[in-house]
């Protein structure tokens, strides 16, 4: 234990747990500057960093003794990834046949169907299956947008809140709602606007904390806003600033979304929710793939922030989130999210990012997003979508959630110049060596610390047979991968 250890132009702390990162290969704050450090150390106490710089352990030496100290030659250090759009429970719902090579309304067609059997079980479940890949490929906070809610099924968001502390990950869940009945969405999880926000302020004042290194935020808001009542998007917007949460949801994934909001109401999606008040600081939406050059202008206007989800976007054929020219736009709040494991097929950051990456190559030839950009989207511009100032980089009184990955291995032998060109480029969840949130060390050696992960394994595939077996009397194609006759 420490006591008297002092940081340069700081009073002495309380005595806590002292940890040192000892000659890190390279430590890439992606602080607004994107400060890198070479051959340098990072110390952090309880659940805050305290110093970022070379030899610490010397200079501290006889001032303070070190819990654990980490030996990071061969390693570097990032921000915690940040995860900023998910739907944890299609964990559930993945590779089945009857979903492949389907677009956007007619895969949520299907899903929905699906949708009318969940329970807390499968919230629980699709967490721990979800944001614990999510932890194993670096990321230290994730959000979740739960838009089914089967009318009468109670305990869903509850069971995966209690999860995601289990695991220990940063999590910021979303109560979302259907308010009308649609071609894809049927009536069993449309529900009223006072039962929505009932629901909605008990979870608030159940589990949402507003303080510095909070590990949970309750946030609020639509599916997809067009499809919703004026009176659910007005109650919206007032329990928002009532509560001071967050707004999310989804926005200008799809042509037919575009299509449809053009037909009914003479505007893009953007222009739309500008209109509705839905724009703005307190919002962030994923997806923003059908945005044209006056969108683009307006979400950097109002300050909104947008998540690119690449891979689930080419997945259900949507097109491509313009991230490079959303930049040139000025839009600064810019986000990745693996979106749901139905539609990505995993949870996994480090292949979200390198699918950014040749996105971004693939629309922009010559004048793509750097690497850099890629990870400061997957840690500060995460952040900022998230509205979290104390996440998402590295530096004194920054939250303790750090990510070391270890690139000295055959695997990336020939390919260690450029940290970030290597991690964006070259790098998955093999490199992800120890992952820290809020002080505590969540994966060690590549594995979860918390719990067993073969139990949570079989429970996953039991919880996750059980729904897919009760969906499929409607969905007789799902016995095929039940193997069920």
């Amino acid at each position: 234990m420490w006591s008297g250890c002092e940081e340069a132009g700081r009073k002495a702390l309380p005595e806590k747990q002292v940890c040192l990162i000892r000659n890190a290969d390279w430590i890439l704050t992606m602080d607004e500057q994107r400060t890198r450090y070479r051959h340098a150390d990072l110390l952090y106490a309880g659940r805050e960093i305290l110093e970022i710089g070379p030899s610490l352990e010397e200079k501290y030496r006889g001032r303070c003794v070190f819990d654990s100290v980490y030996e990071a030659a061969g390693r570097i250090v990032l921000p915690g990834f940040v995860n900023a759009h998910h739907h944890t429970w299609q964990a559930l719902i993945r590779n089945i046949h009857i979903t492949q090579g389907l677009t956007l309304e007619p895969w949520l067609k299907v899903m929905y169907e699906i949708y009318r059997y969940l329970t807390p079980d499968a919230a629980r479940a699709g967490v721990y299956a979800s944001l614990g890949d999510c932890l194993k490929t670096g990321c230290t906070s994730s959000n979740d947008l739960w838009y089914p809610h089967p009318v009468g099924v109670h305990g869903l968001m509850d069971a995966e809140i209690e999860a995601a502390a289990e695991l220990g990950i940063r999590f910021h869940p979303i109560r979302s709602y259907h308010s009308q009945v649609s071609r894809v969405v049927p009536p069993e999880v449309v529900d009223t606007t006072e039962r929505v926000m009932e629901e909605a302020a008990r979870l608030v004042e159940t589990y949402h904390d507003r303080g510095r290194f909070s590990m949970c935020r309750v946030g609020i808001g639509p599916s997809i806003a067009q499809y919703d009542t004026e009176e659910i998007l007005q109650a919206t917007l007032d329990f928002a600033e009532k509560y001071d949460v967050m707004v999310h949801g989804h926005l200008a994934e799809s042509r037919f979304e575009w299509q449809y909001t053009k037909e009914h109401f003479g505007c893009t999606p953007v222009e739309w929710f500008r209109e509705h008040g839905l724009l703005g600081r307190r919002f962030y939406y994923a997806h923003g793939v059908q945005l044209d050059e006056t969108d683009r202008r307006i979400l950097a206007e109002t300050g909104t922030g947008i998540v690119s989800c690449p891979i689930s976007n080419m997945y259900l054929s949507s097109g491509a989130c313009p991230v490079r020219a959303l930049m040139d736009a000025g839009v600064r709040r810019l986000a990745l999210g693996v979106d749901g494991p139905a539609s990505s097929n995993s949870s996994n950051m480090m292949e979200e990012m390198r699918a950014a990456y040749l996105v971004s190559r693939l629309c922009y030839g010559e004048t793509p997003c750097t690497t850099e950009d890629i990870l400061y989207m997957a840690t500060a511009g995460g952040a900022a979508a998230l509205g979290r100032d104390d996440i998402g980089s590295l530096r004194p009184g920054m939250a303790a959630d750090i990510t070391i990955l270890d690139w000295d291995r055959l695997s990336w032998a020939g390919g260690c110049y450029d940290p970030a060109d290597c991690i964006v480029l070259s790098g998955d969840a093999r490199m992800v060596d120890r992952v820290i949130v809020n002080g505590q060390t969540v994966v060690s050696g590549g594995r979860l610390t918390r719990g067993d992960e073969e139990e949570k394994k079989e429970y996953v595939n039991a919880v996750g047979r059980e729904l897919l077996a009760r969906a499929s009397a409607r969905l007789p194609g799902l016995r095929q991968d039940l193997g069920i006759k």
